[in-house]
């Protein structure tokens, strides 16, 4: 067993608290991983605000990356000292949906209710997320890494485990946008940003950043949005519209903002697609009109991770970072010890960081 620090949270809405817990051996087909960096996502803040329910104590945290410390029986393909990446795509690899490369909906994993990690009193705590990265170190099935070159740095290479992905594949795989067309994006914080940098990577004509906040507009520019709207004017849709020359072919929620889900398909025109990347709380609902949306033959996607598959897009994610197409570094906004990380959530609760990151010795 492996002993180490971690956030752990107690109480929904509530500080998290820095303990010591122990992790379990690697059973077989898991691995232990070092954490050297851990961004703080929304998915996260909502988890330990209880946004979608769970079991308390909790360790949360899923965006990361570090390096594999031991490796459990019936594993391939990794070994110790490999640097990779953590997610939360635990997949079976043999149900329709991985099957269909779409491992993000795996219809037979599910939460594990033995989880790896206990507390200082042997008490059992939940692995949230799957995952767990709020801490030095973590035990996941193999299918949660991706192994990546050693010489990423890793406090902008943990980002491409979710964040990155999330948002490009959201317009890559989940979308298919092509070439020409034009894309609206709603909501330009750590996924609308790479759902930006998606569409101007895919060939996207306009790309235009709809946000409540002036600053991030500006942010949203400097990532490949071709123009900026202030959702708090009269009718920006009207706007966007003017500005692209009609309606758009793809929008993008990438909020959890209730209210933007409201008036996003109005920024679409004819055989338009919504698609839904952000993650309201549970319970919180949405209106449209039916008739519009059959009468426009418009659709409304869901978009879970960015539809994708882990070893197939971040390679690919890697060699566009690598070739300058990509901006990774630029997302980090700040950097905290774990002792700090009330800090961090706190900032990303304000909106204005594109993503804050957790750093370990």
């Amino acid at each position: 067993m492996t002993q180490a620090k971690a956030a752990v949270c107690r109480a929904f809405g509530e500080p998290l608290v820095i303990e010591d817990i122990t992790l379990a051996d690697p059973a077989p087909g898991e691995v232990e991983v070092r954490i050297a960096a851990c961004a703080v996502c929304h998915s996260d803040i909502s988890c330990a605000d209880g946004g979608w329910g769970g079991d308390l104590p909790a360790v949360y945290g899923h965006e990361a990356a570090g390096r594999v410390t031991r490796v459990g029986t019936g594993v391939s393909g990794i070994a110790e000292g490999d640097t990779v990446l953590v997610t939360l795509f635990r997949a079976c690899g043999q149900c329709p949906s991985c099957v269909d490369n779409h491992p993000g909906a795996c219809q037979t994993v599910t939460d594990r209710s033995d989880h790896p990690i206990s507390g200082a009193d042997g008490t059992p705590y939940a692995q949230g997320v799957r995952t767990g990265a709020f801490a030095e170190a973590v035990v996941v099935d193999q299918s949660q890494l991706v192994p990546i070159p050693a010489d990423l740095p890793m406090d902008a290479a943990c980002l491409l485990s979710c964040g990155v992905i999330t948002g490009i594949g959201a317009v890559v795989n989940s979308a298919g946008l092509r070439a020409g067309q034009r894309a609206v994006i709603i909501g330009a914080g750590g996924v609308g940003l790479n759902a930006i940098q998606g569409a101007r990577i895919a060939g996207a004509s306009h790309v235009v950043a709809v946000d409540m906040v002036p600053e991030k507009l500006d942010i949203a520019m400097e990532f490949g949005a071709t123009a900026a709207v202030l959702g708090t004017g009269e009718r920006p849709w009207s706007q966007a519209k003017k500005i692209m020359g009609g309606g758009a072919d793809h929008v993008f929620v990438a909020t959890g903002a209730i209210a933007a889900f409201d008036t996003a398909a109005r920024y679409l025109g004819f055989h338009g697609k919504m698609t839904i990347v952000g993650m309201p709380h549970s319970g919180q609902t949405t209106r449209y009109e039916p008739v519009v949306v059959a009468a426009t033959v418009q659709q409304i996607l869901g978009s879970k991770m960015g539809d994708g598959v882990p070893r197939r897009d971040i390679p690919w994610m890697i060699d566009l970072y690598r070739q300058g197409r990509l901006k990774l570094d630029e997302l980090v906004s700040g950097r905290y010890p774990l002792d700090a990380i009330n800090e961090a959530i706190a900032d990303t609760r304000t909106g204005s960081a594109k993503r804050n990151v957790i750093v370990f010795d």
